[in-house]
């Protein structure tokens, strides 16, 4: 009599997240407890970091750049998210499935963290911002796995230190004009120490450096963070290269103009050039 053998029951294979979660189109992309930027400072200071950013490994279309728009991180609190004031992810298509515009970034859906985030220190921030770094205090949170415990979002450290694990992190105060650089070191940001008179910190991965500059952008002179090349110059926006090239060419014309003038009648006529047009 042969012996029935018990079936062994089958479980279904996982399926992906972009069938079980919520995608960028699930997700709200404003909430109307947080109106509008909180200055102009704010608006303008993305703006010039994107205009500067070109990077000599990533070509435009796999990279890409966000400005305060909704960063959801945690696949178990799939409303949580935080609101970076500034952020890069590399090796990603520039558009969503390279079809459609973000109208938030969903990391279980594109499968890529941010490489860099850039917030900008506001009066009440701080420690949202910086964590355990605010000066003069001590910030202790009961963590599971690295993760808070309570059901509350964590702080914005929290989450690129800890769940996104954001290889450079940077925080700049308008007010006064003082960048700091942490850096992933060991699962903890590690502050990195910058020049006070010329703050600079030389990113190797970008092949870029992010520093702080005084200069007029959009018609307002004041201190702004500025990304610079391997030569320590400062990369120019298009509109500042244009100009550039522009007055390059200007002082072509003047240098050759001058050179034509040193010559006789007889050598400009030779060379098809009437005398009277050179005045």
């Amino acid at each position: 009599m042969l012996q029935q053998r018990s079936t062994i029951p089958q479980t279904e294979i996982p399926l992906p997240a972009k069938q079980t979660l919520p995608t960028m189109y699930d997700l709200p992309s404003e909430n109307p407890e947080e109106p509008g930027l909180p200055d102009e400072f704010h608006s303008w200071q993305p703006q010039l970091l994107s205009r500067t950013l070109k990077l000599p490994d990533y070509p435009s279309d796999r990279i890409f750049v966000g400005s305060d728009l909704n960063l959801y991180y945690d696949v178990h609190h799939t409303l949580w998210y935080k609101r970076p004031d500034w952020f890069l992810v590399l090796d990603v298509s520039r558009l969503y499935e390279e079809t459609d515009l973000r109208s938030s970034y969903v990391v279980w859906q594109e499968g890529t963290n941010p490489f860099l985030v850039v917030e900008l220190l506001s009066p009440g921030t701080e420690k949202e911002d910086l964590g355990q770094f605010v000066e003069g205090e001590i910030d202790a949170i009961e963590e599971h796995n690295g993760q808070a415990t309570r059901e509350t979002p964590p702080r914005k450290w929290d989450v690129y230190e800890r769940i996104l694990r954001v290889p450079y992190y940077a925080v700049f105060s308008r007010y006064s004009d003082r960048l700091r650089m942490f850096k992933l070191d060991g699962g903890r940001y590690v502050e990195q120490i910058l020049d006070a008179d010329n703050s600079r910190f030389w990113i190797p991965e970008l092949k870029l450096g992010l520093g702080v500059w005084e200069g007029e952008f959009e018609g307002i002179n004041r201190r702004w963070l500025r990304w610079y090349d391997a030569l320590g110059n400062w990369v120019q926006t298009d509109a500042e290269l244009a100009v550039t090239q522009a007055e390059q060419e200007r002082q072509k014309r003047i240098e050759l103009a001058a050179k034509l003038k040193s010559l006789s009648a007889e050598q400009l006529t030779a060379l098809g050039i009437i005398p009277e047009d050179l005045e």
